[in-house]
């Protein structure tokens, strides 16, 4: 976390910290971190059945996404969640941090980012900082100036539910 906090800090993104007890789950989120204006987000890394896309999906925390008919939008059959070994390798994180922080991790560009226009509508997003024991809330520019560094796109769209 404090490499991340640095790089924030090198690339002028301001954000607000807030250090709270490991949570694993949206729900768990919602008893144990404190309220934050941000969007509350749950962050989904997906990869197609018998095809090499991944998708990391930032949707609002209590959306159920649709993957199927996600997946026919990448002209994919359907999209499952990455293992927790891929998880670790592609975003450099543990099951319950999935972030978009981690893009920092995927060189060599193999993650779709998409977020949902719900979720984008908030103005800020919560985010973890790699670990699940805090959460940075960002704003749109912050986010942007991000993936720009991490040299990723994103597309703003209603994710199905």
């Amino acid at each position: 976390m404090d490499d991340l906090l640095q790089l924030l800090s090198t690339l002028g993104i301001s954000y607000s910290r807030y250090d709270h007890p490991a949570v694993f789950s949206c729900a768990e989120s919602e008893k144990l971190c404190p309220k934050m204006e941000g969007a509350h987000t749950k962050q989904l890394l997906m990869k197609a059945k018998g095809k090499e896309i991944y998708v990391l999906a930032i949707v609002m925390h209590d959306k159920r996404v649709d993957t199927k008919t996600l997946a026919k939008d990448f002209g994919a059959q359907s999209f499952s969640f990455v293992s927790p070994e891929k998880l670790k390798e592609m975003l450099g994180v543990t099951p319950g941090s999935v972030t978009p922080f981690g893009l920092s991790f995927d060189t060599e560009k193999k993650i779709n980012v998409i977020v949902d226009e719900d979720a984008w509508s908030v103005g800020k997003f919560c985010f973890h900082p790699l670990v699940n024991t805090a959460t940075l809330e960002i704003d749109h520019a912050g986010f942007e100036s991000f993936l720009k560094h991490t040299r990723h796109g994103f597309t703003i769209r209603k994710i199905p539910v």
